[in-house]
């Protein structure tokens, strides 16, 4: 079997200790309940590719730009046309992350408890568990989120009743 080395899905910033750069990220970070910067960086990268793909497509006739129009639509960022796909901001791709979706449904009341839902494999889309938090969740998926109930334990504690045998004072009442 031939194994092919999977390449960086982000590029890290020219300037490392930009100061106004790290107060933004800073900032989204604690919006989206980021694990790290990384993860700003990897929306960056998903957004800059959508972005090339349309200059690509402004010259193509109209059937190609709807096809992109008709996939940035089902991953719920709602576009119409080549202007909108290129104004697309990585708050727009980090808004649609399974971890995002689940805070805004108030399914977890924090956004840190919803990525910890979903980590120790509490949520399910169409029957299915995830535990990805960056997950980009599709539109007709997001009525398919729940959160896994707790397994109820065959025999509580509690059932198991254990007889004594009764003294002589409840024998007689």
């Amino acid at each position: 079997m031939a194994w092919t080395r999977k390449h960086k899905t982000y590029s890290r910033p020219r300037k490392p200790f930009d100061k106004v750069r790290m107060e933004e990220e800073n900032v989204i970070v604690e919006k989206y309940g980021l694990k790290n910067k990384r993860e700003i960086w990897k929306a960056e990268a998903a957004i800059s590719k959508i972005r090339t793909q349309a200059k690509k497509l402004i010259t193509e006739p109209l059937e190609e730009q709807e096809k992109l129009y008709e996939k940035l639509n089902k991953m719920g960022l709602g576009v119409k046309s080549i202007p909108e796909v290129l104004a697309l901001s990585k708050e727009d791709w980090l808004g649609r992350r399974l971890q995002t979706i689940i805070a805004n449904k108030g399914m977890a009341t924090t956004i840190k408890q919803a990525r910890q839902l979903i980590t120790h494999k509490h949520v399910k889309i169409n029957g299915k568990i995830k535990n990805i938090p960056s997950y980009p969740v599709k539109v007709k998926e997001e009525k398919m989120i729940e959160i896994k109930e707790k397994k109820e334990k065959v025999k509580k504690a509690t059932e198991i009743v254990i007889e004594t045998p009764a003294t002589e004072e409840e024998k007689e009442e």
